[in-house]
């Protein structure tokens, strides 16, 4: 696995990481404790040093699987938490920023986490009743203390990461960019690359779609929060499903998947991007790994952009309710 580093902040990371939101929470029901742990480890074994969590995730409980999994080798990977939600009765009841409830929560994740410092702290979602200002303070006091080493943001508008970049440099964003969502692309980007700031694209995968096992027909259980979203109505997927067959072409003439394309795509944008799917299958690991295998031509970054570009992607990422929390 190469590696690569998040901007000018000099934390190193695998090309590609592991999203470990899936393994408890999101898209179906939980996988087993000790499978989550086989899986974890596999990534381990594949090269993987990039891991990501949430406090929110479970909630809680994906913590504490990434914790236990990584005990052993705890001092080779970099480990990526976040906060900002506030939890009751082990649901999320809104966004919560304010200093005490960081400094709080952020000691929680420590003990579930079973470290002494978190490599990479995110902001979950940029809480508009509390300024940047005091937010990035307040991490900067952490930093200080030695809890954690690095501060991110995540889904956060140009302004929020410049004025929060300000009271303390940050270290990567992480938000949604693949072929499905490029909007990344028009600012966000580059203000991260003026800034020296990486960027951790999540659901570089479309959440699933651009690997193609996903059609019209799929059915999603009450527990994936795919059924809820416009962009996977019955639809948007029909229609959308263009964009997989560009994908499946270029895959074929390359001898690799359509996963494998999207990620390289995705990876041939900046060395200072570092995807981070999810998945809860060790055969999609692999296949998610092998991306940084495939090598695409100036001429083939050039057809896929170019025909992505006729593609009139359909459905808006979230809800409604969902969408207010992006891009502030």
């Amino acid at each position: 696995m190469i590696k690569r580093t998040l901007g000018s902040s000099g934390l190193e990371v695998s090309a590609v990481g592991l999203g470990c939101m899936g393994l408890s929470h999101g898209y179906g029901p939980a996988v087993g404790h000790q499978d989550g742990v086989a899986l974890i480890r596999a990534a381990v074994d594949r090269g993987i040093t990039f891991f990501d969590t949430a406090q929110v995730y479970g909630p809680f409980t994906n913590e504490e699987l990434v914790g236990q999994a990584l005990a052993p080798v705890r001092e080779e990977v970099v480990i990526a938490t976040k906060f900002g939600f506030s939890i009751d009765g082990g649901r999320s009841t809104g966004l919560d920023s304010r200093p005490e409830h960081i400094q709080a929560t952020v000691e929680d994740s420590l003990r579930r986490l079973d470290v002494d410092s978190i490599d990479l702290l995110y902001q979950h979602r940029v809480d508009p009743h509390v300024p940047i200002e005091e937010v990035a303070g307040a991490v900067k006091e952490l930093i200080e203390a030695g809890k954690v080493k690095h501060f991110g943001l995540s889904e956060a508008g140009v302004d929020t990461i410049r004025r929060a970049h300000a009271v303390q440099p940050v270290t990567a964003l992480q938000s949604e960019y693949s072929l499905w969502w490029r909007e990344p692309e028009e600012r966000i980007l580059p203000t991260l690359l003026e800034l020296g700031i990486g960027f951790v694209p999540f659901s570089p995968l479309g959440k699933g779609f651009l690997t193609g096992a996903i059609t019209s027909t799929t059915s999603f259980s009450d527990s994936d929060l795919r059924g809820s979203l416009p962009r996977f109505t019955e639809q948007a997927r029909t229609a959308n499903q263009a964009l997989v067959d560009l994908l499946s072409a270029v895959a074929a003439r390359k001898g690799a998947t359509t996963a494998q394309i999207a990620l390289a795509w995705l990876l041939a944008q900046h060395p200072s991007i570092a995807p981070i799917p999810g998945t809860t299958k060790i055969h999609r690991l692999h296949e998610n790994t092998g991306a940084v295998d495939v090598e695409l031509t100036p001429e083939d970054l050039k057809e896929i952009a170019e025909a992505a570009d006729r593609v009139d992607v359909r459905g808006e990422r979230y809800p409604e309710h969902m969408q207010r929390w992006i891009n502030r």
